[in-house]
C-alpha cells in the first residue's frame, strides 16, 4: 500500500513523502520535497499522487525511478 506522509521540516517547512507498507512496516520511502508555501505545497501533493497513480496496476511497486542518487 503506497500513501503520502506530510510532517513538518525543522525549518518550518512542510515536507511531503511517498510510503510504501507491506504489512505494518514502511519498506519504503521516497522524498518529493519539502515546501513552505500552500502553492508550492499543492504542486508537491501532485506530484506525489503522480508517482503513486503511475504506479498503480504494476506487478510490483518500484519507486527507484523517483529517488535521488
Amino acid at each position: 500500500m503506497a500513501y503520502i506522509r506530510k510532517y513538518k521540516t525543522t525549518s518550518g517547512a512542510t515536507g511531503v513523502q511517498v510510503c510504501h507498507k507491506e504489512g505494518n512496516r514502511v519498506v519504503k520511502t521516497v522524498q518529493v520535497g519539502s515546501a513552505s508555501s500552500e502553492v508550492a505545497l499543492e504542486k508537491l501533493l501532485k506530484k506525489a499522487r503522480g508517482i503513486i497513480d503511475s504506479e498503480k496496476g504494476t506487478p510490483m511497486f518500484n519507486l527507484d525511478r523517483y529517488s535521488k542518487k
